[in-house]
């Protein structure tokens, strides 16, 4: 009994070691960077500081918000940057073409619905054609930006149109309005994981698609709509990112945002195999991309370089993963 006990106690401790790495990882190394810039960076504490960093992580945890979902069944979402863009090309064309608030809020609504239906087509590839959920969407990420370009006439559309503009550039008791629906998205979506039967759904899913299956649930209808939802987030997002930069240009908007919110999954801890999903840890991640990017910034490390230890980040990230596993 005691040389039992003997073997079995150095291999529990790094598995329990590994799973409280894996839960708290991302929080903890969120409070280092904070910690680190405190005390290292100039003016790290102000408001116009906290400020740039809000409204530059937002449209990220927004995509990333519909990328966990994605994930969380197992799939992956590579068009979401592109869907940016459609959104924010067709935008313009709206709100220019039809003056006056109802032209504002087609403007909002329109895109949107056009991006998850375009997300749908994704997840109808992934279901009912039975395509690799990666060729799938890339298909997509190939095309939709083509798709914006044509749409534009591949010109950068410049606008002044303070309704549309407030959920970019607006404020509601002293937050950013982008805040506030970066707030908002989450909040629903970790409701849905957290306290629905859809979110115990997805997360079967991604768990294991056949018991999901043999145990009545929809699989292919739920996955279509994380697909749907993915699109319709990435959808707005576009909007934001326009409106903040009050101009349109189709070569620009959501490039590479698929990597920035596939990065937020991983280093928030949503296993990117399926089955477990953290909206929270998501957001978190989101945090920890936007910070260390200041950071190296602000130290005077080049941008190139940043791109670098972003993916060492995500390799640490994934091998937590692993060892919580």
């Amino acid at each position: 009994m005691s040389d039992a006990g003997t073997i079995a106690a150095p291999v529990a401790r790094p598995r329990q070691a590994g799973a409280i790495a894996a839960r708290w990882g991302a929080p903890i190394a969120l409070l280092l960077l904070l910690a680190f810039n405190l005390a290292v960076t100039p003016h790290f504490a102000s408001w116009q500081t906290l400020y740039v960093n809000l409204t530059q992580v937002a449209p990220i945890v927004i995509v990333a918000t519909g990328m966990t979902l994605v994930i969380a069944t197992g799939g992956i979402d590579l068009s979401v940057g592109s869907l940016m863009a459609i959104a924010g090309s067709l935008a313009p064309l709206i709100f220019l073409g039809l003056p006056g608030l109802g032209g504002v809020a087609l403007a909002l609504v329109v895109p949107v619905a056009v991006a998850a239906a375009l997300g749908w087509g994704n997840g109808l590839l992934v279901t009912r054609f039975a395509i690799q959920p990666i060729v799938a969407t890339l298909v997509l990420f190939i095309a939709g930006r083509g798709i914006a370009q044509v749409m534009t006439g591949g010109n950068l559309q410049e606008f002044r149109v303070p309704e549309f503009q407030v959920i970019g550039l607006g404020r509601l008791l002293g937050l950013p309005v982008q805040v506030w629906l970066m707030l908002a998205v989450v909040g629903i979506a970790a409701w849905v994981l957290r306290r629905t039967v859809l979110g115990r759904q997805i997360l079967a899913v991604g768990g294991n698609e056949r018991a999901a299956h043999l145990a009545g649930i929809p699989v292919g209808q739920v996955k279509r709509l994380v697909y749907a939802v993915s699109g319709a987030l990435a959808g707005l997002a576009g909007l934001v990112v326009i409106a903040i930069n009050s101009s349109s240009d189709a070569n620009l908007v959501g490039l590479g945002m698929e990597l920035d919110a596939i990065a937020a999954v991983a280093v928030g801890g949503t296993l990117l195999a399926g089955g477990r999903a953290s909206v929270l840890g998501t957001l978190v991640g989101a945090l920890i991309i936007q910070l260390l990017r200041f950071t190296l910034l602000a130290n005077g490390v080049p941008d190139a370089a940043a791109l670098v230890v972003k993916a060492g980040v995500i390799l640490l990230a994934v091998w937590v993963q692993r060892r919580g596993r």
